[in-house]
């Protein structure tokens, strides 16, 4: 059965374990009418923080070489050191700016008199640029009416920038298209003070889109502090994946120790951030054990994986790595492609339902490996050794897995990762005809990134036919790994790796 050390703090070592999932439930007629405005989506602060970070970047830099460009010219004997003042001038003041915290978004979305930061900021930058090219290259000759039209033109530009900011920054917050959107679980007084103590903060950027509880009216209200109650857990989690949820608040006194580890055996498969409200704990932790929203303390329990920035990075990786795959490889595909049309007849291409990001449905694309008449959309029946479904040159590819190869285009279309839990069907078995599900607590949890063409648990050595249950678990304690120590370094390693594990074909018919 998967252990996980809960990171509740409420024991030393609490260690619970992970039931089967919920099934897929209907959302009630008011909680899918509300799922419906949520489909968007949507701006962090963090992520418009760092985009602007980059265009303010970029803005300097390109100002700083045209003006070079126009005034200066390039024939100065100096330009390598114009271009590189240029680059190194718009990196500090960007980190000038940051230390001014004028990336917050109270401060991108305030007064326009609070412009002052970015001019002293930038001015600073470039005093801090002076001093150093005098006393580093004395001898050197550099234009100070570049520097001071960069300075004056820094100002205008960045401060025309910002105003326009602002204003989108308002509509979006309007239009709900900029803020953390939250769920609360668990009505009640506890919900009630949370709710009034972050409408209360001038600069929360939380948006709350309703409650969800177990226990009935007369325990939990159907409104509390104005929000309706949408329905209870299981539909909690069904409403989460069909929207665009950031964060999931649980308001239950920690006192409620065995209620509130059910609640989070349920819900930490959903690829979200969760956290217990604090505000009005007794019980103190570590400053390191909260996050805060304003004033309001509330413990982290669970991370949502790749969020922002990593997912950013992670899909840019993707469209890269699987762009060049599929050119390089292309006489692969061909050839792959007409070894399956000669040697039997139906398709080259097999489409099959399995699993993807939060659990929802995507068509995996593979080279057909089995006979058309014989072939298993759902996976319903597990290939086997020695499987007469199998044509000929199915049976090479599918050892080599090259039947694989298509799934390059599912990366470009976003419905798989290169590196991440490989996508099992909709309906995969064990040889014992045992669902997956059945035989490992909290499978769905390796749905919290999107799946991947090769994976972890591929490389060690845990791919083909799931004859025992334990191997089925290795392969999900691999995911999980996976998971938590994602990075950019983990993913080269495992695309390295890729081939030389394809060489261990004993498990794969």
């Amino acid at each position: 059965m998967a252990k996980i050390e809960s990171s509740l703090p409420l024991n030393d070592v609490t260690v619970v374990s992970f039931p089967e999932p919920d099934a897929p439930v209907e959302l009630n007629a008011f909680a899918a009418r509300a799922a419906a405005q949520y489909k968007d989506d949507f701006i962090t602060p963090r992520m418009l923080s760092g985009i602007w970070r980059g265009v303010e970047f970029v803005l300097l830099t390109l100002l700083g070489l045209a003006l070079f460009v126009g005034y200066v010219g390039v024939s100065t004997h100096l330009w390598e050191s114009y271009v590189v003042l240029s680059l190194v001038g718009a990196a500090l003041g960007v980190l000038a700016i940051n230390l001014a915290d004028g990336y917050e978004i109270s401060v991108l979305k305030g007064r326009a008199a609070q412009l002052w930061r970015i001019a002293i900021a930038w001015g600073l930058t470039l005093c801090f640029l002076t001093v150093g090219l005098f006393f580093l290259f004395n001898d050197a000759a550099y234009s100070r009416f570049w520097m001071g039209s960069w300075f004056v033109g820094g100002v205008v530009f960045l401060s025309i920038g910002r105003l326009a900011l602002r204003a989108k920054i308002r509509r979006w917050l309007r239009n709900g298209r900029m803020e953390r959107r939250a769920i609360i679980v668990g009505g009640g007084r506890g919900a009630e003070s949370l709710i009034r103590s972050l409408e209360g903060q001038p600069d929360s950027d939380i948006r709350i889109c309703g409650i969800f509880d177990d226990r009935d009216d007369r325990r939990s209200p159907p409104i509390v502090a104005g929000y309706p109650k949408l329905g209870n857990i299981s539909e909690l989690v069904e409403f989460a994946r069909r929207t665009r949820i950031d964060m999931l608040i649980v308001t239950l006194p920690l006192s409620a120790e065995q209620r509130v580890l059910s609640l989070l055996k349920r819900l930490w498969v959903l690829p979200l951030d969760i956290r217990l409200s604090a505000h009005s704990a007794e019980l103190r932790f570590r400053p390191r054990t909260y996050s805060f929203v304003g004033d309001v303390p509330l413990i982290d329990v669970f991370d949502r994986p790749l969020a922002d920035w990593d997912w950013i990075a992670k899909r840019v990786f993707d469209l890269v790595f699987a762009s060049l795959a599929i050119v390089l490889l292309s006489p692969v595909f061909l050839l792959t492609a007409l070894a399956v049309k000669l040697d039997s007849k139906g398709p080259v291409i097999f489409r099959q339902k399995r699993h993807g990001f939060n659990n929802h449905i995507v068509d995996v694309f593979k080279f057909r490996s089995l006979y058309a008449e014989m072939s298993d959309p759902l996976a319903r029946q597990i290939v086997t050794k020695g499987d007469k479904r199998v044509t000929r040159v199915g049976r090479f590819i599918r050892k080599t897995s090259l039947d694989e190869l298509p799934q390059l285009f599912n990366v470009l279309r976003g419905d798989l990762s290169l590196v991440g839990p490989r996508p099992h069907a909709v309906h995969a078995i064990s040889s014992g005809n045992e669902a997956f599900v059945a035989i490992v607590d909290g499978y769905f949890g390796r749905h919290k990134v999107k799946p991947g063409v090769t994976g972890w648990a591929q490389i060690k050595g845990w791919r083909g036919e799931i004859d025992q249950p334990d191997k089925l678990q290795k392969r999900f304690e691999h995911d999980l790994y996976y998971i938590e120590n994602w990075s950019l370094l983990l993913d080269l390693y495992i695309l390295a790796m890729t081939p030389i594990s394809l060489l261990r074909t004993k498990s794969a018919y």
